[in-house]
């Protein structure tokens, strides 16, 4: 690779090469997205300001809007670009290939990856071979013949071996080069050269155990102790061997290893930085472990210190926990969380935080913290609290202490950033576990708690602590209390930086406005907020696709389906990376929703049963339960017996006390309650539906929620239709007509189907308000009102990912299970898993089902 750049730096001087060397630190997809995005700067700093912004803004959930905007500046620079990946190998993160195969796919033709790696990627390498668009170098290109053995060994390593003894050396390392040179290596000034190629047999490792050993005694004790010692780092510079080694003069040595080609690899043109050949480095460590066991974590330490000493806190903090200093490990994670949390590089922190033994994170107040909150996003909420009271405790024993006992250079000698906010971070934490578990009450104290001990700049707390009071006045369904609160949550973010966040906050204020009742209003923070994105940078990243389905769904409440199917597309076009995870399951609720109205009932059950998969628990109040929105569905379709199940799963009855939490479901119930009614009247009364409908006009009057009351009147008008009470109907009817014009509902009526429009046209022939009656009985005559369907009849409600439908094609093919795990470059464990979600989505049970469902339905 480093012989191809150079011809290609000889041709042309200005030729532009980005090299990134690669360690399992990569995994985490934001840093190897930072490491891609900051090495390509190196070069071109006119590329990637806006992917660097996303990441430097914690703006970006995915790595799609990152690599667009990469993308797009590439394109637009129109000059060729190499970007090396070396070690490849050591990435293992499916989100990692994914972004890389995301690359490959979009990537202009200025754009050139040359990747070095030890084994097969998991990447398209069979299509990109099929079009001609890949170069290999493999093992039987790499290996040196005959000729070259013969010339590498007389004369490059100054050996005057006979032909057959090269034939025998280049048979025994079948060419591979660093064998060869090991070889070499160990037979400059052997005497017994018959007896050494004799003993030169075995596998490739027993080889190189076998000839490190010889190299290293041949090595004058100094060198042979430097290459013993600084084994540990990844990266080799004069300054930081010395201080590893606690000796001077290693920059000459390290030149010394260079012209001795001891397998010591340049890493910059000035040669300053070096690695060792990997196979060689793990060889020297392992000895050296046997050897100087004891020197070990002296050696880490020592490096710790220099890495802290210069900034670069990460290769301070991973050297402290190898050498099992987590005093000095925890303090280092302390100062580097914030810049962390900043970069999103959340699977680096949590990688961390494991790494920590049980009782240090306990310990640790601000480790404590942290893993709570890795707890809280996993899921794992009976873990959160336990964590939460481990922190107030260290806090508690640190305030007792005064400052930290710790011998630590620098920065690390003071309490860190995260340490002195941990008094608000906990707070907020706990008001985030009370909304997780329902406990509405409990959200609104530790908020307001939070608030009491945030500082003047302390924007970041202060918008979460705002936006949790205001969702618990919203679980409540105080709606004049959750809106102006609501509203601090914006500015404080802007001020904080955090845009992205900001322009999400948006979604909740739109919900609260619908609740409300006012679509009008609703739309516009969503459509003003959907302008914003291209001035903040990330019309690539979230929130845009909320955005859009945000307002695709205000669009399908006032009737126009396909300007809401428009921003719909565009949404799901934008993909899963353009959304807050929390936001997801929004897009497969809409969609549902348009399947539903234009009679695809059975889509719109399968729909709705994908969102519920993908619903996060806990990051807002659960107001809308999806499995009510199905129990809808089932009573407009006169499914009522499904509906009832639901209903008496859920233990609702019309005497339930009531709660906002749980209107929606009281809501659909008293739909319930007319539909059997109207299918079976003399065995079912309407009177506990009015008592329910009463009592729940007056707490939604009560508490400002317009959209409820409306929703209320209209159902009432039904009741007494239903009832036979013509006046009453139509006095009802009124008063929810003239409460939903201004913001043009149009679904709230056309949803209760063909008696709400017998109801219309006596409205239209009594002249109430004619001009709205008009509109809504146009919109349903234009064919807007779901059409009558057979249940069970729909196509299948699924959505299959790309990698799924890549493995239900070669499940098609006469492969067996291993093979197609081989043929996907992933596990047989990895291919089981993706094959089951295929069997739970298609409902088989089998492979051959699996694959008859899917050329049925049009996957094959």
């Amino acid at each position: 690779m480093s012989q191809w750049l150079g011809r290609v730096r000889a041709a042309d001087p200005e030729a532009r090469i980005a090299w990134l060397s690669l360690d399992p630190g990569d995994n985490d997809p934001a840093r190897f997205l930072t490491h891609l995005v900051a090495g390509i700067q190196g070069v071109d700093a006119d590329i990637g300001s806006s992917a660097q912004a996303l990441l430097e803004g914690a703006q970006a959930s995915g790595a799609e809007p990152v690599l667009v905007a990469l993308i797009n500046d590439l394109a637009q620079a129109g000059t060729p670009l190499i970007v090396v990946l070396d070690d490849y190998h050591v990435i293992e993160a499916r989100m990692v290939h994914d972004a890389v195969t995301f690359l490959l796919d979009h990537s202009p033709p200025e754009l050139h990856l040359a990747i070095a790696s030890r084994s097969d990627p998991p990447l398209p390498l069979s299509r990109l071979r099929v079009r001609d668009q890949m170069s290999e170098l493999r093992a039987a290109d790499l290996r040196f013949s005959a000729q070259e053995t013969q010339a590498f060994l007389n004369e490059c390593m100054g050996l005057s071996l006979s032909a057959d003894y090269i034939s025998a050396l280049e048979a025994r390392t079948e060419g591979w080069a660093a064998g060869l040179q090991l070889a070499a290596l160990s037979l400059q000034g052997h005497s017994d050269v018959p007896g050494f190629i004799d003993a030169f047999t075995g596998s490739n490792r027993f080889i190189l155990d076998y000839l490190v050993e010889e190299v290293l005694q041949h090595q004058p004790e100094p060198v042979r102790s430097f290459l013993m010692r600084t084994a540990i780092l990844d990266r080799l510079s004069g300054p930081l061997c010395d201080a590893v080694t606690d000796q001077e003069g290693s920059s000459a040595v390290l030149d010394y290893l260079e012209r001795s080609n001891l397998f010591v690899v340049p890493l910059d043109h000035r040669r300053q930085w070096y690695r060792y050949h990997h196979l060689f480095a793990e060889v020297l460590r392992a000895r050296a472990s046997h050897e100087e066991p004891e020197l070990q974590h002296s050696l880490h330490r020592r490096a710790s210190e220099w890495y802290q000493h210069h900034d670069l806190l990460e290769d301070a903090l991973k050297h402290a926990l190898t050498a099992g200093d987590f005093e000095r490990a925890g303090a280092l994670l302390e100062t580097v969380i914030p810049a962390i949390r900043r970069s999103r590089h959340d699977a680096t922190l949590r990688g961390w935080l494991g790494a920590f033994p049980d009782h240090v994170v306990r310990k640790n107040p601000v480790l404590s913290v942290y893993y709570a909150w890795m707890m809280l996003t996993s899921g794992d909420l009976e873990a959160v609290e336990q964590r939460l009271q481990d922190a107030e405790r260290g806090l508690a024993e640190a305030s007792r202490d005064g400052e930290p006992k710790h011998d630590l250079p620098g920065a690390l000698t003071a309490r860190s950033e995260e340490f002195r906010a941990l008094p608000v971070t906990i707070a907020v934490y706990r008001a985030a576990l009370a909304q997780a578990v329902g406990d509405v009450e409990g959200t609104a104290a530790h908020a307001r708690r939070a608030l009491e001990l945030c500082g003047p700049g302390d924007h970041l707390s202060r918008a979460a602590a705002a936006g949790f009071l205001g969702l618990a006045a919203w679980a409540r369904g105080d709606l004049n209390t959750a809106l102006p609160t609501f509203a601090d949550v914006a500015p404080n973010l802007h001020a904080a930086g955090n845009i992205a966040d900001e322009l999400a906050s948006t979604m909740v204020l739109a919900d609260l406005w619908v609740t409300r009742g006012s679509l009008t209003e609703a739309r516009r923070l969503l459509e003003k907020a959907l302008n914003a994105v291209d001035s903040a940078g990330i019309s690539a990243g979230p929130p845009t696709a909320d955005l859009h389905v945000g307002i695709s769904a205000m669009h399908c409440e006032t009737g126009a389906l396909a300007a809401a199917k428009e921003h719909l597309d565009a949404g799901v076009a934008l993909g899963e990376a353009a959304s807050m995870p929390e936001n997801r399951y929004r897009r497969f609720v809409l969609m549902a929703r348009l399947q539903s109205l234009t009679g695809k009932p059975g889509r719109a059950i399968g729909l709705l049963e994908e969102a519920e998969r993908r619903y996060l628990r806990g990051f807002f109040p659960d107001v809308r339960p999806i499995p009510a929105m199905k129990a809808r569905i089932w009573i407009r379709q006169g499914a009522l017996r499904e509906a009832s199940d639901w209903a008496q799963a859920r233990n609702l009855t019309p005497s339930d006390e009531l709660s906002y939490l749980r209107e929606f479901e009281h809501l659909t119930l008293a739909r319930l309650l007319i539909a059997q009614h109207e299918a079976d009247p003399p065995n079912a009364s309407l009177g506990d539906a009015f008592d329910l409908l009463d009592r729940l006009l007056q707490a939604a009057q009560t508490s400002g929620r317009g959209g409820s009351v409306n929703e209320v009147l209209v159902l009432k008008a039904r009741a007494y239709q239903a009832a036979g009470i013509a006046g009453l109907a139509l006095e009802a009817l009124e008063q929810a007509l003239e409460r939903s014009k201004a913001d043009n509902h149009v679904r709230l009526f056309l949803d209760e189907g063909a008696p709400m429009l017998a109801l219309l046209h006596r409205a239209a022939a009594e002249h109430i308000t004619p001009s709205y009656v008009s509109h809504l009985l146009s919109a349903a005559q234009t064919g807007q009102t779901p059409a009558p369907s057979c249940r069970g009849t729909d196509a299948l409600p699924v959505q299959l990912s790309e990698r799924e439908l890549e493995v239900l094609r070669l499940l098609g093919s006469s492969l067996s299970g291993p093979e197609v795990a081989r043929q996907l470059y992933v596990s047989l464990n990895t291919l089981r898993t993706h094959t089951r979600h295929i069997f739970e989505k298609l409902q088989v049970s089998s492979r051959a089902e699996a694959v008859s469902r899917a050329r049925e339905h049009g996957f094959l």
